[in-house]
This record gives C-alpha cells, sequence and structure tokens, in this order.
C-alpha cells in the first residue's frame, strides 16, 4: 500500500468503483506473510483464520494500531468476543497489564483457546505452586494435576478468586474433603462414595423429589454430572451449559430452530417453565396436569372461552397438545402442522369433500382458520361471524349495495350458502348444486314451463342461467347483465350484424320481449303467443291497405315469416331474400284467386 502498488491484491476495476480481489483474501496475504514467522503453523488455528478473513482483525490498507490491527490491545478482540465477560468485578490481574496476549497467540495453537502453554502450566508460570498461600487457598490439594478452570474463570468473575459464578458449597468453604479423599493420601482426588451416594450426604433425595413418583432418568440412576458440575460454573444451579443447552445435550430434537417459538422454552425460565428437573407428580415431568398447565399463562384464554357459546371440544377437553406444539414450531400458532392438516387430523372425512375442482380460496390455502375460531365461537360450527357477515370479509367489494338495482333475495338476506358451498365444488362458483337446480329450487314456475313448452331458450335448456342473470345485484330489472336487445345481441352476432346494414323491424332493434319470451314458450322460436295474435298487437289487420296488400286472405290463417324477416331485410317490406317470381312482380292472381276490382 505504502508503494502504491495496488494491483498486487486488486484488479482494475473501469470506471465504476468495485472491490475486486485477485485471490481470496487469506492467499493474498500468505503471498507476502509467512505462515511460520506470523504463528500460522500450529493445529489448531483462529476461528477467523479458518474462514480466511484475515480483515476481521486488520486493516488491509492502513491503521494506528501495531500490525495493522482495527483496535488496540484488548479492543480488538472484543469485536467478536463480548466485552462484558472479560471485564466483571474482579479481573484476572495479568488482563490487565498484559492482555489477551499474555496468554492466547493470536493466530493458532497446538493447545485449546489458542493458549500458549498448556493450561495449568500457563497458570504456574505466574502462581508458585509451593507458596503457602497458595496451598492453603487450595486446602493442601495438589491442585497443580488439574486444570485451573475446573474452578476458576481465567479472565474475570463477579467472585472473590475469580471462582466462577455459581460455587459449590464446599468449594467456597475450602472443604474439598467434603467429597474428596483427604489431600495427604495418594489419590487425594478420589470421592470418598460414588455416583449421587456422595450428593445425598447433603443434599435430601425426598426434598429433591418433593413427592414426584415420575422421575427424570438422570436423577433415578444417579447420574448427578450429567446435569451439573461438581465444583463451579458460570450457570446458575452448578448447571454444566446455559439455560436449556444443559436439557438439549440429550434431547437435541428440542434444540432445532423453529419459525414460532414457544416463549415459555425461550424466556424466563426456560424448560422449567413448565418441567421440574428432578422428579414430578405428572407424565414428562410437567409441574401441573397437562391440561392445567397452558392455563397457568395463558389464564385468558381460559377465561374467555366461559363466555362462549361453542367450545371446540379438543379445547373444552383442556386438550391443548392436540393441536399445539408445546415446544415450538415451523408453522403459525405453534400449531403441529399446517393449520388445515391439524383439522384433518379429527375431521378425516372432511377432506375428500372439500378438495373439489372449484375450492374455497381459505380451504386450497389451508386456512381454516380464516373462517372458524379454534377455541370457540358463539356461532355454530365455530364460525367467527354468522351468515353474509362472515364472507364480507373478503368478499366486501361484490357485497356492496347497489343504489337503485335489483338484488337477489338470498344475496339481499344473506344467504349466501342458499347457493354456494362453503368448502368446494365440482361445480362453477362453488355452487352447491348445478345452476338450473339451485335456481328452480325456488323458481320452479320457470322448471314447470320448460318441461312443457315446443321452444326453450338454450341457455335455459343447458342450465346457465347466468348467462343472462346475475346471481347477487345488477343495476337492471330481473337482473339481467344487460338491457335487451343488447344482452340477447351478445350471443345472436348474426342477428347484430344485419341490423347494423338492414331495413330494420323496430321492436328487433327496441326490445326483444316485445315478441319472444325469455325462458320458453308453448310456441316455436320462444315467441310469446302464435304468430297472428303477435303480430296484430302492432299491426291493424282490419286497415283496407292491409287487406289489399294480403289479397283479403283472412290474417287468422295467416303465418307473417313465410313472407316476411321478422328482424331485419334489405328490403323496404321486410320481405325475405328469395321471393318467388310472381310474389315478387305482384301478380298473386297467377297462383290465389284474387277479387277483380
Amino acid at each position: 500500500m505504502k508503494e502504491e502498488k495496488c494491483e498486487e491484491c486488486h484488479l482494475r476495476h473501469g470506471r465504476i468503483p468495485a472491490l475486486i480481489l485477485k485471490k481470496s483474501e487469506s492467499e493474498i496475504c500468505l503471498q507476502c506473510h509467512n505462515k511460520e514467522k506470523i504463528g500460522m503453523n500450529k493445529s489448531k488455528a483462529h476461528t477467523a483464520l479458518k474462514e480466511g478473513k484475515c480483515t476481521l482483525c486488520h486493516n488491509p490498507h492502513a491503521s494506528q494500531a501495531k500490525h495493522l490491527l482495527k483496535e488496540e490491545g484488548n479492543e480488538v478482540c472484543y469485536q467478536c468476543h463480548k466485552k462484558e465477560q472479560f471485564e466483571k468485578n474482579i479481573i484476572h490481574k495479568v488482563m490487565q497489564s498484559d492482555g489477551c496476549m499474555a496468554c492466547h497467540f493470536s493466530h493458532s495453537s497446538d493447545e485449546n483457546n489458542l493458549l500458549v502453554k498448556a493450561d495449568t502450566v500457563l497458570c504456574l508460570t505466574c502462581h508458585d505452586k509451593g507458596n503457602a498461600t497458595f496451598k492453603k487457598a487450595h486446602a493442601g490439594y495438589p491442585v497443580e494435576r488439574k486444570s485451573c478452570t475446573i474452578c476458576h474463570n481465567p479472565h474475570s468473575s463477579a467472585k472473590q478468586k475469580l471462582l466462577k459464578t455459581s460455587v459449590h458449597d464446599p468449594v467456597g468453604s475450602g472443604s474439598c474433603d467434603s467429597c474428596h479423599a483427604q489431600a495427604t493420601s495418594q489419590k487425594p482426588f478420589d470421592t470418598i462414595q460414588s455416583g449421587s451416594e456422595l450428593c445425598y450426604q447433603c443434599h435430601d433425595r425426598s426434598s429433591l423429589t418433593a413427592g414426584g413418583q415420575i422421575v427424570h432418568q438422570p436423577f433415578q440412576e444417579g447420574m448427578c454430572l450429567s446435569c451439573h458440575n461438581p465444583h463451579t460454573s458460570e450457570n446458575p444451579k452448578l448447571l454444566i451449559k446455559e439455560d436449556n443447552k444443559v436439557c438439549f445435550t440429550c434431547h437435541a430434537d428440542k434444540e432445532e430452530k423453529v419459525v414460532t417459538a414457544h416463549g415459555a422454552v425461550t424466556s424466563g425460565k426456560g424448560c422449567l417453565s413448565c418441567h421440574l428437573p428432578h422428579a414430578a407428580s405428572n407424565q414428562k415431568l410437567l409441574i401441573k396436569k397437562e391440561e392445567e398447565l397452558c392455563f397457568t399463562c395463558h389464564a385468558k384464554v381460559k377465561e374467555d372461552s366461559q363466555k362462549i357459546k361453542v367450545v371446540h371440544k379438543p379445547f373444552d377437553n383442556n386438550r391443548c397438545i392436540s393441536c399445539h406444539n408445546p415446544h415450538g414450531s415451523n408453522f403459525v400458532s405453534i400449531l403441529k402442522e399446517r393449520v388445515d392438516n391439524v383439522c384433518y387430523t379429527c375431521h378425516a372425512d372432511a377432506k375428500s369433500k372439500f378438495i373439489k375442482t372449484n375450492t374455497h380460496g381459505p380451504v386450497k390455502n389451508g386456512l381454516c382458520n380464516s373462517c372458524h375460531n379454534a377455541h370457540g365461537s358463539d356461532e355454530g360450527k365455530l364460525l367467527k361471524a354468522s351468515g353474509s357477515n362472515l364472507c364480507v370479509k373478503c368478499h366486501s367489494d361484490l357485497m356492496k349495495e347497489i343504489q337503485g338495482g335489483t338484488t337477489h333475495i338470498p344475496f339481499k338476506d344473506g344467504e349466501c350458502l342458499a347457493c354456494h358451498d362453503s368448502h368446494g365444488s365440482n361445480v362453477a362458483g362453488m355452487l352447491a348444486d348445478s345452476q338450473d337446480k339451485i335456481c328452480f329450487s325456488c323458481h320452479s314456475d320457470i322448471d314447470e314451463g320448460i318441461k312443457g313448452g315446443k321452444s326453450k331458450h338454450s341457455p335455459v335448456a343447458a342450465g346457465e342461467c347466468i348467462k343472462c342473470h346475475s346471481p347477487h345485484q345488477s343495476k337492471i330489472n330481473h337482473l339481467l347483465l344487460s338491457i335487451s336487445p343488447d344482452i340477447c345481441l351478445s350471443c345472436h352476432k348474426e342477428i347484430k350484424a344485419r341490423l347494423e346494414k338492414e331495413k330494420v323491424h323496430p321492436p328487433a332493434s327496441e326490445d326483444c320481449l316485445t315478441c319472444h319470451k325469455p325462458h320458453f314458450s308453448t310456441e316455436l322460436s320462444l315467441i310469446a303467443k302464435p304468430v297472428p295474435a303477435l303480430c296484430g298487437k302492432c299491426h291493424d289487420f282490419k286497415d283496407p291497405s292491409f287487406n289489399k296488400a294480403h289479397i283479403s286472405i283472412d290474417a287468422s290463417v295467416i303465418d307473417c315469416r313465410v313472407c316476411h324477416d321478422p328482424h331485419t331485410s334489405k328490403d323496404q317490406k321486410l320481405f325475405k331474400v328469395n321471393v318467388h317470381p310472381p310474389f315478387a312482380e305482384r301478380a298473386c292472381g297467377e297462383c290465389h284467386l284474387v277479387e277483380k276490382k
């Protein structure tokens, strides 16, 4: 850097600044820095070096500290190691005078924890084992044969003599012979009794079990040291690990990280929020009966359940773990599985009923709790609200009332389930049955009319009522999707095309229902009446001009459609395209008896 040889480490980056190294971080450093010279040739490497991250400690360009360190002295170590652990009330003198490097190598070591020597040998560099004060402090025991960190924190402590936070009484009082052989014996560190029998000299077993008949296996087998350190610990009650980690030593499956953690497990007492450590009167070492335990914390949930009319059976029976995992879960509300799979555990028959071609969104997405309350409700079937009040939570846009329009009575009355299945259906629109069956269950007159009719409107015959009608509400009478003739011409496109180019029969451009019925008819082509009567509504058969044009043939026997197109024609009198030549020449007498003038 001093020689401005940036390209020893970096590649050129062009106009846009970018950090582009020629090799990995540590490889670049080792091009110049010999491993042996910087003490990187030992068997156990500093974690930062294992990861090839020299720049965690060093600034690669410049620094105010020696060796290009990012900070001076211990501060560089405190970037990763929590400072408060090293600056408790009583601090090891060497930490204050010489810092971390008095005992540790910075890069690698053949000893654990990067120590410059084996731990006991290192301590004896400063502490004279032959000193009378040293011997007295250790009750004459040859502690130099053991690791000092069994009892002492090598950095700092809240306790005098750097003893760890939690100290076994015999250790604190220097009464090592309460548990061990005499200091002068050949085997001074042997215990005077084995296993839990040694512990029971001071700790009353019956007090520890407190009458519990279900005994924790390690406790039952006298394995006190599987959880406790017999001398000192940085954890409460001489536990060998912090918080729940002592439990996870055996119960490793409970250590797995979960999306939704149970607060009782992750805070406060942790596992001991629900379990006793030695013995209990309840299965699984629970501090209370399973059906009572949850409500120790969730009292309000229980209280609220007393006020509701319909209570979910598992909840009523206090079987919380039917649905919830008490340790934590990867699902919402610490459920054992996805919401629907939890429900299907009991409602197994429902799955095949609910999963259809057209499945309700919440059902398809496994969100039974979108509509149902898991614990209880004042509504039947544990619903969160009654009738359409439930549906409106998702379908608010659909259910906004149209001012001045027509509303389908079931829709107006909030009876969504009169037409729809709440979970799923093989019919489009999640209908509870086919369209015609649903509609005809109320509109039976149309059903009867269709059965006896000569002609049926094809959408009606196909059971497709919503081709013309809105099932919910419309701005137009009769719930029509649009007004006539537009609604008819949306299907009858060939007539629409002719209406734009030819002479139009006025009713055809004004309202199809002038001549036709919308659903069925006793006449062909859905016409409202027999042809003479239908045409006679507008055309006066007694008019002289009508009689003259029709050579005085009795109108009651005429089918106007024989000659005229009822919708449009290129001819002004709506004659059909192909006309019999005598008729075209008005030579009716060629075929008919015509009254002579």
